[in-house]
C-alpha cells in the first residue's frame, strides 16, 4: 500500500505513453485507501474527440479509478447533464504517486463499455501488438493481455467490484 491522499484534496494526474507525456491534469481526490485512488475531473482535451463509438467535449466529466497494484485503470464517464456515457478503461502499469503527482503508464490497450449495455469493445489491440512490448517485456505484455481480460470480467458485473 502507498501513501494515501486526503479526500477533498487536489492531484495531479500525469498519463504517459512509453514514457513520454501524454495528457496532465488536476483531479479532485474523492476516496484513497492506499492502494485505490479515486478522482473526478472534467474532460481534459481542448477541444471534443469522437472516437466513433462515443464522443468526449467539454462538460464531461471523468470519476476516474486507480491502482497502485493492478495492471488498469476504470473512468466512468457522465456528459453535463449527469447522464452516463459509459466507462473508459485503461490498460495500465500500476499507478505510482511522485511528488504529488500520479503517474500512470498506458499500454495500449483499452475496453469501452457503452453505458446502453451493449457489448463492450477491445480496443487498441492492434496498436498493442505494433508496440514491440511482447518482445521487449514478455512479462509486462502478458500481464496487459491479463488485465483486459480482467476488465472484461469487471465489465460483465457493472462494475460493481471496484474495491
Amino acid at each position: 500500500m502507498g501513501q494515501a491522499l486526503a479526500a477533498g484534496g487536489r492531484i495531479e494526474v500525469l498519463l504517459l505513453k512509453e514514457g513520454r507525456e501524454k495528457i496532465r491534469y488536476t483531479a479532485d481526490v474523492l476516496a484513497d485507501d492506499g492502494a485505490h485512488l479515486v478522482v473526478r475531473a472534467p474532460w481534459a482535451g481542448t477541444q471534443a474527440r469522437d472516437f466513433g463509438f462515443v464522443r468526449f467535449g467539454q462538460g464531461d466529466v471523468f470519476t476516474e479509478h486507480f491502482w497502485r497494484d493492478r495492471w488498469y485503470a476504470v473512468k466512468e464517464v457522465r456528459d453535463a447533464s449527469g447522464v452516463r456515457k459509459g466507462w473508459y478503461c485503461d490498460v495500465a502499469r500500476p499507478a505510482v504517486l511522485r511528488g504529488g503527482v500520479l503517474e500512470v503508464e498506458d499500454l495500449d490497450l483499452d475496453l469501452w463499455v457503452p453505458a446502453d449495455g451493449s457489448a463492450p469493445l477491445r480496443l487498441d489491440e492492434d496498436e498493442f501488438l505494433a508496440s514491440g512490448l511482447t518482445e521487449r517485456e514478455p512479462d509486462t505484455a502478458a500481464r496487459a493481455w491479463q488485465a483486459l481480460d480482467e476488465l472484461a470480467e469487471l465489465a460483465a458485473g457493472g462494475f460493481a467490484d471496484l474495491g
